[in-house]
């Protein structure tokens, strides 16, 4: 059977395959995925999003995000989730924001089609109150173990998924750098890998995007560009094939996340390369990185200047196994297509997806 699936990204950010946050890489992998198999994939996201269903444009933000500015946007994303439910038969609702509770829909036309919300962010940062909607047909999917191990008592929750990602054909040489790559803000801790390298005495590069929020930019300007010198260089982001390449050549990729984190996708994407990965074992890293055979687990940068040493023991081709065995994107399609098919046929209390 054929299903019509609205995701929904969150509106500030675009969606592709090449994207910074890993919400918006996964909803990618999903649209095209469902248009390879014969489904109806519409995708509400900012305008410049690259997506292989329709896209139905949200306008960019331009500046920082301020408040004035979340709401216009939000009102435009509640009108055109409503034109969509009123003219194109859609059959679930699919969620990737974490400020998803600011357009779902709870009446209307539409107010009755199932809706799925992907977790993509550790459960405290969204508010309580949000688990808890009144809004029939509402189904809540985290994306690992740890994470779905915090999660309260709700209805609907249906288990996790564990994300993927696409699994390079290339081979390279690593070369004599460390990398870290992700958004540049507070809670991603790059300070504290350019740190570790500077005690080990290694080439770093630092790949990201520091996003128009004034937190993220402060901390750029205090906690990253005085730790900067020529060894340990900012590149600004890094997409596409640029990406690749860093990612199977850098001797390894340094997770200094503070954060809870509730997955990673550069960790997977790094052991798809062939390269071992660093990380402090907060949130869902220990199930992503094994310690000792596929990278390290450390808990403060004298470990991780250390490790970065150990790494050159580790197998390149025991991490590709491991991310071929675990972390494919089909793999991860493919549960998400079942979930969709249960969720359009079922009631909260009906599904147990783990």
């Amino acid at each position: 059977m054929s299903l019509t699936i609205l995701s929904v990204a969150y509106p500030f950010s675009p969606v592709s395959r090449h994207s910074v946050g890993g919400a918006e890489q996964i909803l990618a992998q999903l649209d095209e995925f469902l248009v390879k198999n014969q489904h109806r994939s519409l995708v509400l996201a900012e305008e410049s999003s690259e997506i292989a269903g329709t896209l139905l444009p949200l306008k960019k933000c331009p500046g920082q995000i301020t408040g004035a500015a979340r709401e216009e946007i939000y009102s435009e994303t509640r009108l055109k989730i409503k034109w969509a439910l009123e003219n194109c038969s859609v059959d679930l609702l699919h969620f990737h924001g974490i400020d998803f509770h600011q357009y779902l829909p709870v009446s209307g036309p539409g107010s009755q089609v199932p809706v799925l919300v992907t977790l993509h962010l550790p459960l405290s940062w969204y508010p309580k109150d949000v688990f808890q909607t009144s809004r029939a047909n509402v189904f809540f999917q985290c994306v690992s173990s740890s994470q779905l191990a915090t999660a309260p008592k709700m209805p609907g929750l249906v288990g996790f998924i564990e994300n993927g990602v696409s699994l390079p054909l290339r081979r390279s040489r690593h070369h004599a750098f460390v990398l870290s790559m992700g958004r540049i803000c507070p809670e991603k801790g790059f300070h504290l890998s350019l740190d570790a390298a500077r005690k080990s005495a290694a080439p770093m590069l630092l790949a990201g995007k520091v996003f128009p929020y004034v937190a993220h930019q402060e901390y750029f300007r205090t906690e990253i560009l005085p730790r900067l010198d020529q060894q340990r260089r900012f590149i600004g982001p890094a997409e596409n094939d640029r990406k690749q390449t860093l990612l199977s050549w850098a001797q390894c990729l340094l997770i200094p996340s503070l954060a809870q984190e509730t997955s990673s996708l550069v960790a997977m994407e790094a052991l798809a390369a062939g390269t071992p990965v660093i990380a402090f074992p907060n949130g869902a890293l220990p199930e992503v990185i094994e310690d000792g055979r596929t990278g390290f687990l450390v808990k403060n940068t004298d470990e991780m200047a250390r490790a970065i040493d150990q790494c050159r023991g580790l197998d390149p081709e025991v991490c590709r196994r491991v991310a071929r065995e675990r972390f494919s994107s089909e793999r991860m399609a493919r549960s998400y297509l079942e979930l969709y098919e249960k969720v359009t046929n079922a009631d909260p209390g009906d599904l147990q997806l783990q």
